[in-house]
């Protein structure tokens, strides 16, 4: 039987509950002040407290402190006749798990204390995360302990023991900028200037003479001469971010940079000479953009002297446990005040299918920390969206193509003749191996928690057409390479295009 302690010093206000909370699994005990009810606590121990502000003696704002004080993890539920904005306000900043306005309307009132009582007791039985990260691994950022997160830990060592050009591909949100930065602050340059800037954000007019400075009277408003950030970065790293972006006329004069590290700026007619380290990040697969004429090639093998790929946080789930540790505590800190989280609502995050990827963990994280109740995240506190996702789970279209270490060429989306048809693959049999099952196992039972937020999907079709997918991009689209990758013949392969629609979305001939 669960306990309900009133404080309220209206003997009918007592009489009203004892009634409505007379047939029903709760325990009523009352109090008519602040102070009996402070004293009371620690001997009901009570599951919920509902309390009147205006009272003679300590008023409800200044009990609630104090239980607050008693007891952090108590939902405390504030009533008053006398509801005013400000009121409403400094109950919800001092941590009341609601806000009630007299007269009661009895089943909003039920259905509020039975709310309350079920938050307590998901609360009693969540368990504290324990410190899942090194101490240097918090203030890197860059957070992760899964294979693919691995291979991007190795390539940010080698890259720092160096001065060569990067290039961070990856969907939006995946944390390239973290990257960068990483590589910059383990790098020989670290004590030099670290400066980042947005291709996409800056109007093309001006990229350049923010990219390169300008003399004064190069264009209307240029009262004064400017040096750009390639000057100001002398002997750092500049980081170009979108650089997928970033028209064409900038694109040959970044060319010139990389090749002679000389530039003039805008209006002027001296040759600067920097000492600057190029980091470039796109969202965009640029081997396309070269493709359609859109980004110079030449600019391209530049810049792609060693590729990072970022992977998507669908594809390194097992990371999101260390990722909520992490942003829990850059969000609400280590002391009294810190947030923790339950089983059941870790269990949900890692079932969502995060299309924003890291970043959009940590907004739904920040907003769950703000919208909480109690010491502990609870289902609840998670948005609409993440409860009930109506997205399948697919891969992002215009994600960038991950790529070996080194020059790649542009990619041609053209299928080899049918002449050439796979050979079977090995026998089904290999599939028991247990070195094999060991590893599909937890991807079949993520798979099935997926599911299970999403009523009427089928797991098999849509598993099938997202591996379709992405056999064929792992093959850029060569469907002879694609059906031996799923050991299926092409004609299946080319039945299951058909089937699902995936000719339009990849445009595969």
């Amino acid at each position: 039987m669960e306990k309900l302690l009133l404080i309220d010093d209206e003997v009918d206000v007592q009489y009203s509950f004892r009634r409505i909370f007379d047939a029903s699994d709760i325990e009523l005990h009352t109090a008519s002040s602040g102070e009996e009810g402070l004293r009371l606590i620690p001997k009901v121990k009570p599951d919920l407290v509902l309390s009147d502000i205006r009272m003679a003696g300590l008023n409800g704002l200044e009990t609630l402190r104090r239980i607050r004080q008693l007891d952090p993890q108590l939902p405390v539920i504030l009533m008053t006749a006398y509801g005013t904005t400000q009121t409403a306000i400094e109950a919800m900043k001092l941590g009341a798990y609601d806000y009630l306005l007299k007269p009661f309307d009895v089943p909003r009132l039920k259905q509020l204390v039975a709310n309350a009582l079920k938050a307590a007791r998901d609360t009693r039985q969540t368990v504290a995360l324990r410190p899942q990260l090194e101490q240097q691994d918090y203030e890197l950022g860059v957070i992760g302990r899964s294979a693919p997160m691995q291979e991007v830990f190795k390539l940010i060592g080698q890259l720092a023991a160096s001065d060569a050009t990067a290039l961070i591909t990856g969907e939006s949100g995946t944390g390239k900028e973290l990257v960068a930065r990483s590589i910059f602050q383990n790098s020989r340059r670290a004590k030099e200037p670290f400066m980042a800037i947005n291709c996409a954000a800056i109007p093309e007019n001006l990229l350049e003479s923010e990219l390169f400075g300008h003399e004064k009277g190069a264009f209307t408003g240029a009262t004064a001469q400017r040096p750009g950030r390639f000057e100001q970065c002398h002997r750092g790293t500049l980081f170009l971010d979108e650089i997928g972006d970033m028209p064409p006329a900038t694109q040959t004069k970044i060319l010139r940079v990389l090749q002679n590290g000389t530039f003039e700026r805008v209006g002027g007619n001296t040759t600067l000479q920097v000492d600057v380290r190029i980091i470039a990040a796109t969202n965009k697969p640029l081997e396309e953009a070269v493709a359609r004429k859109e980004f110079r090639e030449d600019l391209f093998y530049r810049l792609n002297v060693v590729r990072v790929h970022m992977p998507p946080l669908r594809e390194r789930q097992g990371d999101i446990r260390l990722l909520v540790d992490f942003f829990l505590r850059k969000i609400s800190g280590t002391g009294a005040g810190s947030k923790t989280i339950g089983e059941k609502t870790l269990a949900v995050l890692e079932s969502y299918h995060w299309p924003g990827n890291v970043r959009e963990l940590e907004n739904v994280l920040r907003r769950a920390v703000v919208v909480s109740k109690g010491p502990a995240l609870l289902e609840s506190d998670l948005p609409a969206e993440i409860l009930q996702p109506t997205q399948t789970f697919r891969p992002a279209t215009n994600a960038a193509i991950p790529a070996p270490v080194g020059n790649t060429p542009p990619v041609s989306t053209k299928t080899t003749s049918p002449a050439t048809e796979p050979a079977p693959t090995a026998p089904e049999t290999t599939l028991t191996d247990p070195a094999i099952t060991g590893d599909i196992r937890p991807l079949a039972l993520q798979l099935f928690r997926w599911a299970r937020l999403q009523s009427g999907i089928k797991v098999l079709p849509a598993v099938e057409r997202e591996l379709v997918i992405e056999a064929l991009k792992e093959t850029q689209g060569n469907q002879v390479k694609a059906a031996k990758l799923l050991g299926i013949t092409r004609a299946t392969l080319r039945k299951r295009v058909d089937k699902f629609g995936i000719r339009r979305e990849l445009s595969v001939s």
